[in-house]
């Protein structure tokens, strides 16, 4: 019954951090975007052109989740069910809200927000919240769809960057944008030195985007090691081994300038647990001596797994 609970949490918690980095994604695109007519990369941007050049008709919620339907599909079979179950339910989400929160948003919010503080500035804006969206869906093993699908895959066996992929299928796409004609909501044709410009400008969204997506999701996964040296080393092993459920190492040393053996005690976890690691060995020995790194990389159990390319049998 408390494992069942347990579980409940975690998969409460996992779907909320989702639906917050959603709304996020879907706000940085109808709040900035779209009222600047700007071109992303992804299917998003695949359908942000086709609304412009529907003059609105084919909103890009409605784009975007048929695309998304058709890479979900291949996704399933590489990636597994609980990647996507996550990922049609963020899918589901983000398409309902591309269509609604343009509705939604009072266009003086967007003329004061987006359109009166120029397109750079709106570029810069939704490309941060759009990243931050996306790496908060990614770390929870999800996607919102689109070419973050595509980078999962490869990421599944690669140790390639998700942002770094994403950059360059996106590239692709906004010069595509240049051959479909595109209206501003007003209905008028931009000219073609506009477009150019957008292009531009959707360089600098997905170079902002991918880097925001790194920066997220390096720090969700930075880990650090931790050196312990108490002479309550024991109670300390058994209260991070039984409450943070990691791995402790214990060491023989000698304190050269006591001339004492001592036990020391190597600890490796998630950064983010690190504030709780401090105060359980903080109340077991206040005088315990701590020394705190960071590590680069850390694989295996309770940690990321190696990934090799998978090779073909001949």
């Amino acid at each position: 019954m408390q494992l069942s609970k347990k579980n409940a949490f975690v998969y409460a918690k996992e779907y909320l951090i989702m639906t917050l980095g959603i709304v996020l994604y879907v706000t940085g695109w109808a709040l900035f975007l779209i009222p600047n007519n700007l071109v992303g990369g992804g299917v998003s941007g695949i359908a942000a052109i086709i609304q412009y050049a529907t003059k609105g008709f084919i909103k890009i919620g409605t784009t975007y989740f048929v695309v998304n339907a058709i890479l979900l599909v291949i996704a399933l079979f590489i990636l597994g069910k609980g990647f996507g179950g996550k990922t049609v339910y963020a899918v589901i989400v983000a398409s309902i809200g591309l269509n609604v929160l343009q509705g939604l948003i009072p266009p003086e919010i967007c003329q004061t927000l987006a359109v009166d503080n120029g397109k750079l500035m709106s570029t810069i804006m939704g490309g941060i919240m759009a990243g931050v969206g996306i790496g908060m869906a990614m770390s929870q093993g999800g996607s919102t769809g689109g070419t973050d699908i595509i980078a999962l895959m490869v990421n599944k066996y690669r140790n390639v960057s998700p942002g770094r992929m994403i950059l360059w299928m996106d590239v692709v796409i906004i010069l595509s944008s240049l051959l479909v004609p595109s209206y501003s909501a007003d209905g008028e044709l931009l000219p073609w030195t506009e477009k150019i410009t957008t292009v531009v400008y959707g360089f600098i969204l997905v170079v902002v985007n991918s880097t925001v997506i790194d920066l997220y999701l390096s720090g969700s996964r930075q880990s650090v090691q931790v050196f312990i040296l108490s002479q309550k080393y024991a109670e300390i092993a058994d209260m991070i081994t039984n409450d943070l459920h990691r791995g402790v190492t214990v060491l023989d040393g000698k304190g050269w300038y006591t001339k004492h053996d001592t036990e020391v005690l190597m600890v490796i976890t998630r950064k983010s647990d690190l504030s709780l690691l401090l105060k359980m060995v903080k109340t077991v020995d206040p005088n315990a001596f701590l020394s705190v790194s960071l590590v680069t990389g850390v694989y295996g159990k309770g940690f990321d797994k190696i990934k090799e390319k998978i090779m073909e049998k001949k």
